[in-house]
């Protein structure tokens, strides 16, 4: 028997953290011909989905899909998405969350050993983090944190 990838289990540990917390999580996917969602609402070949437990109903967080209905432009619609396409689960108000590689044969998150560049998501509520200035030798203050903005995601390993 195959080992299970640990990314299912995170997914459902984030969800879990989000709705403790109350906050609304989010996921964002990468649309193929595997995941089922309403096709008018995809940009870019990704989706977004709030999964809070007043936005869907009968959610399931299994080992291989993620499903549940919800409803678009008051539609009840059946989703299916592949645990491999989720790349982020976050809380709506903070960011805060993880970011997973969707990309390549073994998705899901990278193991050790692996080189393969990190690759940041597209989706607007997922940047990469702002970089600070770099201060000169001779400045004597510090430097100035970025001020404003969206919390950002950041990948962890």
């Amino acid at each position: 028997m195959s080992e299970i990838p640990t990314k299912p289990y995170l997914l459902r540990a984030l969800f879990e953290w989000c709705v403790d917390n109350g906050y609304t999580p989010h996921l964002a996917v990468k649309v193929d011909s595997r995941t089922q969602v309403p096709l008018e609402y995809v940009k870019n070949g990704e989706i977004t989905l709030n999964i809070s437990p007043n936005a869907v109903h009968k959610l399931q967080m299994g080992n291989e899909l993620i499903e549940f209905s919800a409803r678009f432009g008051g539609v009840a619609r059946q989703l299916a998405v592949p645990i491999a396409n989720v790349y982020a689960l976050y809380a709506r108000e903070t960011g805060h969350g993880m970011t997973f590689d969707v990309d390549g044969p073994k998705a899901g998150l990278q193991s050790k050993g692996e080189s393969e560049p990190v690759r940041e998501p597209k989706h607007p509520a997922v940047k990469p983090p702002a970089q600070l200035p770099v201060p000169a030798a001779t400045s004597p203050e510090p430097p100035k944190k970025p001020s404003g903005g969206k919390p950002t995601l950041r990948r962890i390993k």
